[in-house]
């Protein structure tokens, strides 16, 4: 009877925050380990549907970094990262896009289909979705700043029901392919959507200080002293510079949470501690 209590409590300790986000817009960038271990993406499927359910519009943003890895590697064409970001050359390009829009996209897809969700995958390229330049004036090769949101077909889809899952591909202005990096695509289309909350799921616990604890609350003066003094480095620097992007335009928050927990998602959403770090 103590276990059934409990268990009822839980379930109505979530309820407020299933009444607060009903009708809300969340974009979540799924990536890491939750996108490759069978366990973590049947519990991943499952929260989606359950945000699905109680009426909160998911859109979902992907990476695929091992799966791009895997097939580089047995066409024997070499990687090259540069602050956090794959060099992308011409070859380079039609491998992505085929790993991505193609295998990852529609594996994500069915897998959310197959748990009760109804998805649909799609591509930036679909109805010129994301138009991008290229950045750095070419430094990462085909790697492009995203410089437009058309958020038609996203809302189209979230009013019909269906969760977007959307591969972080966009076009530029002669119709050339460029690889996003998908914590900035989820954050250039959260803040298209004027989101309540934008999600990357990682495969750390979120922001850490030097002792590797970690910082459960940040704003933008906490990150520029920690970018500056070297704590927040590497791969971390896109997805934070993602999350400030994000809150300037009008999310209501930004959260980075461990990928590896499971059911990451819910206990982030639906608990006052959360697990990760959220930037407000």
């Amino acid at each position: 009877m103590l276990k059934s209590s409990r268990t009822a409590e839980v379930i109505l300790s979530a309820l407020p925050y299933i009444q607060k986000f009903r009708d809300e817009v969340f974009v979540i960038k799924y990536g890491g380990a939750a996108q490759i271990d069978e366990k973590l993406k049947n519990d991943f499927a499952r929260d989606i549907v359950l945000l699905q359910i109680v009426g909160i519009k998911v859109v979902l943003v992907h990476g695929g970094g091992k799966t791009i890895n895997s097939f580089l590697d047995k066409l024997d064409i070499k990687s090259e990262f540069v602050d956090g970001l794959r060099v992308t050359d011409a070859d380079t390009m039609k491998v992505v896009e085929m790993a991505l829009s193609g295998l990852v996209n529609k594996e994500i897809t069915s897998m959310l289909n197959k748990h009760g969700a109804r998805a649909i995958g799609i591509s930036g390229k679909d109805d010129n979705m994301l138009k991008a330049k290229v950045m750095s004036d070419g430094r990462y090769g085909f790697v492009g700043d995203i410089t437009s949101v058309d958020d038609k077909l996203i809302c189209s889809l979230l009013d019909d029901g269906l969760i977007p899952v959307i591969a972080p591909i966009a076009v530029g202005n002669e119709y050339e392919s460029y690889n996003i990096n998908a914590d900035l695509c989820a954050s250039a289309i959260a803040s298209k959507l004027k989101a309540s909350k934008v999600i990357f799921l990682s495969d750390i616990r979120g922001v850490l200080d030097k002792d590797s604890n970690l910082i459960g609350k940040l704003d933008k003066e906490n990150i520029d002293k920690l970018k500056k003094d070297g704590t927040i480095s590497g791969g971390m620097i896109p997805k934070v510079d993602a999350c400030l992007e994000c809150i300037q335009n009008g999310v209501g928050a930004a959260h980075i949470i461990d990928g590896k927990i499971p059911h990451s998602l819910l206990l982030e959403i639906f608990t006052d501690e959360g697990i990760g770090s959220i930037i407000k």
